[in-house]
């Protein structure tokens, strides 16, 4: 054996006196078994007490360290509060705690109509149903609720006529609007009428004048009610959703000496709000003047508390001692992560090699609070007096800076971290129902666009299909009401050609095309803007109409009094494309609760589609056989 792999004097050694630059030189305690069952062995019995401080000895277990276990500790700190909040790019207003900041970010209109099409037929005769129940409770004749019904009719679709073609393409949605027509309320047109004039319904109903005042009340409830049975904007100047960017956008601001201190969250799409979505926005002072702004009586004022720390225990954590086993339902040997799951090493590392090194300091905050901590005065068993400041200082962007649970400062500048630790009023679980609407936002780089693609549609009755079922019943529903003409049409004729040119393919009408516009003002800067496919059937002898979209996602602009045009950043769309969907979320708050809201999500789509859209191009023709 080489002389350099050979320990000639282990005491030189293990003193570093010989030293061995390239390779690394071990000695290895080995058993010797002198039989060849090991059960005696395995069962650990107790005989040598030597052997057994061996043991502790080759674990670590006498190896010291200069330091001693804290007995008690005092930590300074100072709080403020959220007291303003800002949605998207209008104005600033009081932070209203007595409500989810989920709840108050995510909430949207929920969509009664798309244009002239009136959706949500469940939720219009829920409310109807709500109405006719108040007037019962109050002891109204019956005949009143007929004379509701004729005021509020919900609305009978015509089977022939094909700006109802929305109504009669699905027959699930047929079927219930027709087994509705003229025996319900339609309890939204009763609540659009109350919130416009809260004594103009009795008098489209032709009620006696001496019923008004009660129904008047009766109808204030009646709003009330629906008002907080679905948190919605306020005709939009709550809406934090931006729709050029198909994501959330908000601020946050709490007092900070004679100023305010701001928290930005400008990209918000995941579903669930934490101390990660914001970061310190010191581009500005102030969000603005708001009424019934509440400040708390101890803002910005020191706070000391006293502590016994604890040892931090959780399911799984390896036992010190060599004697002692751990609990087998948590392991942590049973991890098998990458080399790119940091977070795995990280988590691995901590709980397995640091474990014992963490100790528990609880502190009660009120959520919504900003807490920044001075320092830490810990009292060892040796009686020694330490005081500990917070790790992470330093320049925000510094890569040697280690911080948890603190947000970053926005900007490029270089700056000073701010280590501020932000309770969020956010609910720990959301239940999520089952989307309305999906929209997936994809790539065509052989037709050089973007598509939207309604991947699920709402129908008129409230439920929600397939986009491409949809498409496809359209279409076909237009070919029954055209006739003959259609079945004419598709009937091939012998050809004089065995080739046949065409102007265009189509798509299906659930795909929205997106095309690359020039940014104003620019020649270089582009951006996506919504377009229309026409609507092209053999055989039909009306006018050519676009299609537009039938989701409230890709509608924006197109259900105002004066239709614009929805244009989209370009770099939102990326090459793996995006999924939009909205659902209504239903989650509880302080005191049991309930909110119910309709949200949207943004997440990773599933790469780039092809439309096989094309434009003067050959087909061969379809020959007769005889």
């Amino acid at each position: 054996m080489s002389e350099q792999l050979t320990t000639v004097d282990l005491l030189r050694f293990m003193s570093k006196k010989q030293l061995l630059p390239l390779l690394t030189t071990f000695n290895r305690l080995e058993g010797r078994p002198r039989a060849k069952d090991f059960d005696q062995a395995l069962r650990v019995e107790v005989r040598d007490p030597l052997w057994m401080l061996t043991k502790q000895w080759q674990m670590g277990e006498f190896k010291g360290d200069d330091a001693g276990s804290p007995v008690t500790s005092k930590v300074c700190m100072e709080r403020t509060q959220l007291t303003k909040y800002q949605a998207a790019t209008h104005d600033a207003e009081a932070f209203d705690d007595s409500i989810p900041l989920e709840t108050k970010v995510e909430q949207r209109r929920i969509p009664f109509t798309a244009g002239e099409l009136q959706l949500s037929l469940d939720l219009r005769i829920i409310m109807g149903r709500y109405w006719a129940k108040l007037l019962h409770k109050q002891g109204f004749d019956a005949s009143l609720k007929n004379d509701y019904i004729a005021a509020f009719l919900t609305y009978d679709p015509e089977p022939l006529n094909r700006d109802d073609v929305y109504y009669a393409a699905n027959q699930q949605s047929w079927r219930k609007h027709k087994a509705v027509a003229g025996r319900h309320i339609d309890g939204k047109k009763l609540y659009d009428s109350i919130k416009f004039d809260p004594s103009q319904h009795p008098n489209l109903a032709g009620v006696d004048v001496g019923l008004h005042p009660d129904l008047i009340d009766l109808g204030k409830r009646f709003a009330a009610w629906f008002d907080k049975l679905y948190v919605q904007p306020d005709a939009d100047h709550h809406d934090a959703w931006l729709p050029r960017n198909l994501e959330y956008q908000f601020a946050c601001s709490a007092p900070k000496g004679d100023s305010e201190q701001m928290f930005s969250a400008k990209e918000y799409y995941h579903g669930h709000l934490d101390w990660y979505n914001f970061s310190i926005d010191e581009s500005q002072d102030s969000l603005g003047e708001v009424t019934e702004e509440v400040i708390p009586a101890d803002i910005n004022k020191p706070i000391v508390r006293s502590f016994i720390p604890t040892p931090v225990q959780f399911d799984g954590m390896p036992n010190t001692r060599w004697w002692s086993f751990e609990e087998g339902k948590t392991n942590f040997g049973d991890i098998r992560p990458d080399t790119t799951d940091i977070n795995k090493l990280l988590l691995m590392e901590f709980g397995l090699v640091y474990a014992n090194d963490w100790y528990l300091l609880p502190v009660t905050i009120p959520a919504g609070s900003i807490l920044n901590v001075k320092g830490m005065s810990v009292k060892n068993v040796f009686g020694e007096h330490l005081w500990v400041t917070a790790s992470g200082r330093g320049p925000d962007d510094s890569p040697d800076r280690w911080t948890m649970y603190s947000m970053d400062i926005a900007g490029d500048e270089r700056r000073r971290a701010d280590l501020s630790l932000m309770i969020v009023p956010s609910v720990p679980k959301i239940q999520e129902g089952q989307a309305i609407e999906e929209v997936q936002l994809t790539r065509d780089e052989m037709a050089n666009m973007v598509w939207g693609i309604e991947t699920r549609i709402p129908l008129a009755s409230g439920e929600s299909t397939p986009g491409r079922e949809a498409a496809r019943d359209t279409v076909n529903y237009i070919k029954r009401i055209i006739g003959d003409a259609a079945i004419l049409a598709e009937e091939t004729v012998e050809p004089a050609a065995s080739l046949r040119y065409k102007v265009m393919s189509s798509v299906p009408e659930n795909w929205i095309p997106f095309i690359s516009t020039h940014v104003e003002g620019s020649n270089r800067t582009i951006q996506l803007q919504r377009g229309s496919m026409p609507r092209i059937i053999e055989g039909d002898t009306e006018s050519i109409q676009k299609v537009k979209p039938r989701t409230n996602l890709l509608r924006e602009g197109l259900d105002q009094t004066v239709k614009q045009g929805y244009f989209l950043h370009e770099h939102e769309v990326p090459r793996a494309g995006i999924q939009v969907r909205q659902s209504f979320q239903r989650a509880r708050w302080y005191n049991g609760a309930v909110f119910t809201w309709l949200g949207a999500r943004k997440r990773t789509g599933r790469g780039e589609a092809s439309s096989q859209l094309s434009f003067d191009y050959l087909v061969a023709t379809k020959k007769v056989s005889t």
